[in-house]
């Protein structure tokens, strides 16, 4: 039977998404966000999900759909701060105590999601020694310096953002849109991809940028919500 992971719709693909799942979701600055299946997973609506992003109040990015329906329980991130001086869904309901919140700095963050695609458990750190982001966190001494542990994370799912892909499953990805969607999708035990494009044949090895290997489902928007 030829392999075929092209999927008619974003709901379809995310369906079986359960409540209390870890979902991964790309994007950084202005590009990269999976914003058709953001608003896919808020229809399919689990909940308690705790969500990996790399900022949780971008005005770019629909997370912030999914905080406001109640259906996060957790954010993992590098940036919860919004972009006005009003405060974001996000940043309301943790000073309510109505939502969790994990803030990394932005190369830990990513460290930690790399670290669990390559399946290594944890590592050593120097960063974030002596602030209130280590507290509670084991600390070693290496060359004369300390190191903080920090635990790699994995999840259930990942929603990514690529250019292209073909039915196989094979990425390339559009400048930014590269950002932390490698990675999440290694980390991830079923990744999703909403591209541009889902060609019937198969992209030209050398211009795959992240192997089918990775990739569950994809889903073509054409154009889309394209930030």
């Amino acid at each position: 039977m030829s392999i075929d992971k092209r999927v008619t719709t974003a709901s379809e693909a995310l369906q079986d998404t359960p409540s209390g799942a870890f979902v991964f979701i790309s994007g950084f600055g202005g590009a990269g966000f999976p914003n058709v299946l953001i608003r896919a997973l808020r229809e399919c609506g689990p909940r308690d999900l705790t969500i990996i992003v790399n900022s949780a109040t971008h005005r770019f990015s629909y997370t912030h759909e999914l905080i406001e329906a109640g259906m996060v329980r957790k954010v993992i991130c590098s940036a919860a701060r919004g972009h006005s001086k009003d405060l974001s869904p996000f940043e309301q309901l943790y000073r309510d105590g109505k939502i969790e919140l994990e803030c990394l700095p932005q190369g830990t963050f990513a460290e930690r999601i790399r670290a669990g695609g390559a399946g290594i458990p944890a590592f050593y750190t120097p960063v974030g020694y002596g602030t209130d982001l280590a507290k509670g966190k084991e600390v070693r001494v290496f060359r004369g310096r300390e190191h903080v542990l920090e635990e790699a994370i994995t999840g259930d799912v990942a929603l990514i953002r690529a250019d292209r892909a073909d039915r196989y499953g094979n990425l390339t990805f559009r400048y930014a849109q590269a950002n932390f969607s490698p990675a999440m999708a290694t980390a991830a035990r079923c990744t999703v991809a909403e591209v541009r494009i889902a060609q019937d044949d198969a992209i030209p090895q050398p211009e795959v940028q992240l192997p089918s290997v990775y990739v569950k489902r994809v889903v073509a928007v054409g154009e889309g919500m394209r930030r």
